[in-house]
């Protein structure tokens, strides 16, 4: 779907890769994720994103759908966010999920993986931090990584290149107004 406006650059890889955490209680780590997303596409990279705990179909999933093959986009979740103990069919969903995201690390296809919400499904104990860090250690090195989420775990900040931790100052959810359509879902 190129325009004379919008041309997707042809296929290049990256000379180095690097490790971002985007992490914290505010807004826009998704968001953040999805622009960069945006931003590889655009200079030729193919890009993987597999959303944990998630699986609506969200406006960024419908606007993604556009790039076709450019971007890949699974969600490895049942349709609930967890506010408890997991069930057993979120652990098999994340633990799906965090072996496709392997298998798209190592193919040689993606130059940028995001891991959306893989912090949180560490927190909720879907799988270990290890197997995230394990991850970090296999990573291709021209292969950029994102791993987004709140509550991540020390052992990741500390390996990651970039972390950017979205604080919440004010939120308008607090006063009542939920998930709008285009804005927040």
């Amino acid at each position: 779907m190129e325009t004379d406006a919008f041309k997707i650059e042809e296929k290049h890889d990256l000379e180095r890769g690097y490790v971002h955490v985007y992490t914290g209680d505010g807004k826009g780590k998704t968001t953040a994720a999805i622009g960069l997303a945006l931003r590889a596409a655009g200079a030729g990279f193919r890009v993987f994103i597999g959303q944990f705990i998630k699986s609506q179909r969200y406006s960024e999933i419908v606007a993604l759908e556009c790039f076709g093959e450019q971007i890949t986009c699974h969600q490895y979740g049942r349709g609930c966010w967890l506010q408890q103990e997991p069930e057993p069919e979120d652990v098999h969903l994340a633990r799906q999920g965090l072996e496709e995201a392997r298998k798209a690390l190592l193919s040689g296809n993606y130059q940028l993986v995001i891991l959306d919400e893989a912090n949180i499904a560490v927190w909720f104990k879907l799988f270990e931090v290890s197997e995230l860090l394990g991850l970090i250690d296999i990573k291709p090195a021209s292969v950029e990584l994102v791993l987004t989420g709140r509550r991540a775990d020390e052992r990741l900040i500390e390996r990651a290149d970039l972390v950017t931790e979205m604080r919440e100052v004010k939120h308008y959810y607090k006063k009542g107004v939920l998930a709008r359509k285009g804005i927040e879902s």
